[in-house]
């Protein structure tokens, strides 16, 4: 590397570790905890690249951003920030910072960053558009520092001001109209309506007509595509057909695999095509553990702000959290600490106040299908990699043997009882078990067995 890097953060471990990090690689550092200097260094015209923090004792790095390519177009910044949300990085974004990072970053993942920086001599210079209000974005729970929010982040920093179409995939609660909403109110039409559509809206032939004109060149989000009916996904395609060029921006959120739709002729091809010029696919939350204390502490400040009694999570109860699967996402983690603020009669949430809540094992997750070749022992160990990464670094309850032995025993005797018709001597002769074992599990099992007429 080489060239001269302006640095500015307000703490001095991190200033340190840059200043020598960057000297290592050979650069040359000017380092700062004012905003000011670093303004004074830049209009001086020092430095090839700027590392800026966002929140400065005398300013706000992001916001300083138009002045420093005012004063020097080209001049490549890097903004960290410890602000992990959704609203950092689009800000950013659109002050044209070169790159942005959360805090804690990587530090050889910066230095790449700031390698490309310094040999990439910037071409292009785009103009600023920062009209957001002071609460903007302030309540959305679109907040982590995981890898995988950060680069959903930078996506829909990217695509904000595009005309191309979104869709917004994810799993139930993970916030997909959030994110639609999130592109609207930073994008140029945030003064413009943003209209959802839903397949009841889509009922009547006057349906599309009724949203183009509620829209009124905004936004349009079709909610849940994929449950859509033959007849509005017609009514949709006829739609997008005449849009013109003033026409509202359209974006969709499915939770549904749309391409096993598609290929089962449930989904129109023109229709899938028209709306996935842009796919976002937002983790859910058991892909984002190390989100979790950060969302849990984001709900627990806004209850209080709202006027529920000050409440903290243990240490235990934290760990508990983590390790549960969440299949509601985030809302479903919204409204557990909802009712843990009101069910814990201690300031400190403690484990029992979550087992009240959660019970006391983490929800085993569904097999995730690897397609009908995919042999059934690939398929356990899939699932049984995820179970354990759910845990966050801690080992599961004791008793693992027995529950995932449970898991798979009781679909084998249920279907294998099925297959029989319910004849338990037959069962018994497919599994290859004695009749009284087999007897005993359906009881253990609390299995019904019904018996009819089956061919067999």
């Amino acid at each position: 590397m080489d060239g001269t890097v302006l640095v500015a953060d307000d703490d001095r471990t991190i200033r340190t570790v840059l200043t020598q990090a960057l000297t290592r690689a050979g650069c040359k550092v000017h380092a700062t905890s004012s905003l000011t200097t670093l303004m004074r260094w830049v209009g001086e015209g020092k430095g090839d690249l700027v590392i800026s923090d966002v929140m400065m004792p005398d300013g706000n790095g992001i916001e300083a951003l138009p002045d420093i390519l005012e004063l020097r177009p080209q001049l490549p910044v890097i903004v960290i920030s410890a602000q992990n949300t959704i609203t950092t990085a689009i800000a950013a974004n659109e002050a044209d910072a070169y790159d942005y990072l959360p805090k804690p970053f990587d530090l050889p993942d910066l230095m790449k960053r700031a390698n490309r920086a310094l040999e990439r001599k910037r071409t292009t210079i785009r103009p600023v558009a920062t009209e957001q209000g002071a609460d903007s974005g302030e309540e959305l729970p679109l907040i982590g520092r995981t890898p995988a929010m950060q680069a959903l982040y930078k996506l829909v920093a990217q695509v904000v001001n595009t005309e191309l179409p979104v869709m917004i995939a994810g799993e139930s609660g993970t916030g997909k109209s959030l994110i639609a909403r999130a592109i609207h109110d930073f994008s140029d039409r945030r003064t413009l309506p943003f209209v959802t559509a839903t397949p009841n809206d889509l009922v009547d032939i006057e349906g599309p007509a009724t949203i183009l004109s509620r829209a009124k060149g905004g936004s349009i989000l079709f909610d849940e595509v994929g449950d859509l009916d033959a007849n509005a996904q017609a009514r949709v395609v006829r739609m997008l057909d005449s849009l013109t060029d003033d026409a509202p921006r359209v974006m969709a959120t499915s939770q549904q695999g749309l391409m096993e739709k598609l290929e089962s002729g449930d989904l129109r091809q023109d229709l899938f095509y028209r709306l996935t010029g842009v796919t976002l696919s937002i983790p859910s939350l058991r892909e984002r553990v190390d989100d979790i204390p950060l969302l849990a502490e984001h709900f627990l400040t806004k209850a209080e702000r709202d006027g529920a009694p000050h409440r903290a999570l243990g240490k235990a109860a934290l760990e508990m959290i983590r390790a549960y699967s969440w299949p509601g996402n985030v809302r479903q983690l919204e409204n557990t600490v909802r009712r843990l603020i009101v069910t814990s009669t201690e300031e400190e949430i403690g484990r029992s106040d979550v087992e009240l809540v959660l019970g006391n094992q983490p929800e085993i997750e569904p097999l995730i299908g690897g397609g009908d070749t995919e042999k059934l022992s690939a398929s356990v160990a899939k699932h049984l990699r995820r179970y354990f990464d759910l845990h966050g670094g801690v080992l599961p309850p004791p008793g693992l043997y027995a529950r995932i032995l449970r898991e798979v025993e009781l679909p084998l005797l249920e279907i294998a009882l099925d297959a029989t018709a319910g004849n338990q001597a037959k069962c018994a002769d497919l599994l290859g078990i004695n009749r009284n074992t087999l007897r005993k599990k359906v009881t253990d099992l609390d299995i019904r067995v019904t018996r009819r007429r089956k061919l067999m």
